[in-house]
């Protein structure tokens, strides 16, 4: 998979009002944690998450996706009557139909000779999506696009709390699974894609690979199971450490197709961006993919996992604090349960 004429031209990011810490969430679980004899700390110590962030109450995803796809399309200065597709990638919607990608639109003031639809594939919907707007671009059916998303994690992590505080049955070993929930937060990524002529960055998106391992499909599987629960919030459940050396092994696989394509050895990369779940997850990535951690730029301690926006989030970020110099090559490097992952390559101008 290698593309000519694809720059990305923007990325921007919306981040939440609100901080909650992992302490405030064991708070909240103390009578569960005081019956099984949990030690407190245990959700940082185990993941590096200090804090994640949350929207507020109610808020749904397409309103912020506006505010973050209209951002991006600033920054990026294109016309928007340039923008021949919207999509929309987040775990996150505002219901099952029509389209959130639609209200997205709408919202952004986007023409109507646009491609709009929504892309869900977990945590890697807003590189999916990338993936299909590079297509477009490069085939020449259109001339640019963009691809958005906002992760609301707060009622997962909010149900998930009420449901272990009601579960008098709970265990040790039961509890695991429930875990991975109080790593979500919030947030809001946008990334637009354009023909390298329309081009003022030089960003040029070189390509990459994409594999799958679907025998690991239910190692996380989320939803709503409103007869076990009593309410429509979301549940997860993740068996973790399975979860974390069945991705890495695919990850490894996939960083290799992806050099191999690019034509790229590890020493040729100088900036990595990563979908983060914690920190153990990223120091083993970097150390099996024999890369050098310096070279990641962590987000998860502060915000926690928060899903398809996580690397793009990152991405936003890093560029925003750390501008590029010309000729720097950027590895983004997603993981998706599925199990599913995406790496690309980039070079700046």
């Amino acid at each position: 998979m290698r593309y000519e004429h694809v720059c990305i031209e923007a990325v921007a990011h919306t981040l939440p009002g609100n901080v909650v810490t992992s302490a405030e969430l064991e708070q909240q679980l103390a009578p569960v944690y005081e019956r099984l004899r949990l030690p407190s700390g245990r959700l940082e110590l185990m993941t590096g998450i200090t804090e994640r962030r949350f929207f507020d109450r109610g808020t749904l995803p397409g309103t912020i996706s506006i505010q973050t796809a209209t951002a991006a399309l600033k920054k990026s200065g294109l016309d928007r009557a340039c923008i021949g597709a919207l999509v929309h990638g987040s775990v996150c919607r505002d219901q099952m139909e029509p389209a959130t990608a639609a209200g997205v639109h709408s919202g952004a003031g986007l023409p109507d000779d646009a491609l709009v639809l929504d892309v869900s594939n977990a945590c890697l919907g807003l590189l999916n999506g990338m993936l299909l707007v590079a297509d477009l671009i490069e085939l020449g059916r259109i001339r640019a696009g963009i691809i958005v998303g906002t992760e609301t994690g707060r009622n997962l992590v909010e149900g998930t709390i009420d449901s272990l505080l009601k579960d008098e049955s709970l265990t040790r070993q039961s509890i695991k699974p429930a875990f991975a929930s109080l790593t979500i937060g919030s947030g809001s990524a946008a990334i637009v894609l354009c023909d390298r002529r329309l081009s003022k960055t030089g960003y040029r998106l070189l390509g990459g690979a994409f594999l799958s391992n679907t025998s690991g499909h239910k190692l996380c599987a989320g939803g709503v199971q409103s007869e076990l629960h009593g309410d429509s919030r979301p549940r997860m459940e993740t068996d973790s450490e399975a979860l974390l050396h069945a991705g890495i092994a695919l990850a490894q696989r996939t960083w290799l197709k992806a050099k191999n394509t690019l034509g790229w050895k590890n020493e040729d990369v100088d900036r990595v961006f990563t979908h983060q779940v914690g920190k153990q997850h990223r120091s083993l990535l970097m150390e099996r993919l024999e890369l050098d951690p310096s070279l990641d730029y962590p987000t998860v301690e502060r915000f926690g996992n928060t899903g398809a926006v996580a690397l793009p989030m990152a991405l936003s970020l890093g560029l925003e604090e750390f501008p590029p110099a010309a000729g720097t090559r950027l590895a983004l490097l997603g993981i998706g349960s599925g199990l599913n992952s995406v790496m690309l390559g980039v070079q700046c101008g």
